[in-house]
């Protein structure tokens, strides 16, 4: 990201307009937006990205003590009451549980019942090359800080659960080789495809419902009161990512990419089987330890299935009308 992203409603233009200055002496936060769909709002989406960023690698040319000014945090507390309200408007509060032996079924419970269509089918069968790098900007907001956002959780477990995000976390950050870091290999993929694999080059173009499915493991990352909604988000994502990212190889090299370029999915097809393993191992731990986290365990999973849904839904739609999700699609990638 070589500058920061432009604004797209009034709060995200007051907060844009406030970095660009030295923080401190702000006035009066202003109010989230009146958003009908807080889970794909531009404005909203946009401003939490924002705010969250500043805890990753910064936004340019903003004085890094913003991360902390107690006006920003105001503003960001605001948007994430719509956003967390909005969460649980759509699943109910954190409620069900489930006991810590049987965890590992409520998750894949979760993961089962997800009847929307399937993205990683379409990338495999049908998806051309427009639509395949239209794919990679979209991930590109979480993959290119893979695994950054659920390091969060590590200092607030114990026991053998923090043994276990640790010996996850290490295989994502490449098990000692920088090259093979996950952000790495997918920085890679958007290489092969013509892409700008730096950090944070596609924001502008990113729609609210792509950034909410990233703001969610920040929102969850930075709170320690929702580390239980973390796990489980771990704990889910790890656990039904391996015969997607299979599907995404397959059409990968169906349209013509290389080995180097496919590794990124390869790569998790091999390592997520075995944290498919651990995952389930984490979840229970947790439950078992804390069991007042339970409820939280499973809610962070089912937010996770809810706007990856919500995302695969309507990319899958425009890409069978013939258009792009992208922001100034007239301008995507050919």
């Amino acid at each position: 990201m070589s500058v920061p992203p432009d604004a797209r409603g009034p709060v995200s233009e007051q907060l844009l307009e406030a970095l660009h200055g030295a923080p401190g002496g702000r006035g009066s936060v202003p109010p989230p937006p009146g958003c009908t769909d807080p889970l794909a709002d531009e404005d909203l989406q946009l401003s939490l990205y924002c705010c969250y960023e500043l805890h990753y690698r910064g936004l340019p040319g903003v004085d890094e003590r913003w991360e902390w000014d107690p006006w920003l945090l105001e503003l960001r507390a605001g948007l994430e009451r719509e956003f967390e309200q909005a969460l649980e408007d759509e699943l109910g509060p954190p409620s069900e549980t489930a006991p810590a032996g049987e965890m590992d079924l409520a998750l894949r419970a979760i993961a089962e019942d997800d009847d929307g269509p399937s993205l990683s089918t379409y990338v495999e069968r049908q998806a051309d090359l427009a639509q395949v790098t239209e794919f990679l900007i979209h991930r590109s907001a979480y993959q290119l800080k893979e695994a950054d956002p659920h390091s969060w959780v590590i200092p607030r477990l114990e026991g053998a659960a923090k043994t276990t995000v640790m010996e996850i976390q290490y295989d994502e950050y490449g098990s000692g080789d920088p090259s093979w870091m996950h952000a790495e290999l997918f920085r890679t993929t958007m290489i092969a495809a013509g892409l700008d694999g730096s950090y944070g080059a596609y924001v502008d173009r990113l729609p609210g419902v792509t950034l909410a499915t990233v703001n969610l493991i920040s929102l969850f990352g930075l709170h320690r009161r929702w580390r239980g909604a973390l796990v489980g988000h771990l704990a889910a994502f790890e656990m039904t990512s391996s015969l997607p990212n299979r599907a995404y190889g397959n059409g990968f090299r169906r349209l013509g990419f290389d080995a180097e370029a496919t590794r990124f999915f390869d790569e998790h097809v091999e390592a997520d089987s075995v944290h498919e393993v651990l995952a389930s191992d984490l979840a229970a731990e947790v439950a078992a330890r804390e069991p007042t986290l339970a409820a939280d365990v499973v809610f962070g999973a089912s937010a996770l299935a809810l706007l990856d849904d919500r995302f695969s839904t309507a990319l899958l739609r425009a890409w069978r009308a013939g258009s792009s999700m992208l922001i100034d699609a007239a301008a995507a990638p050919p």
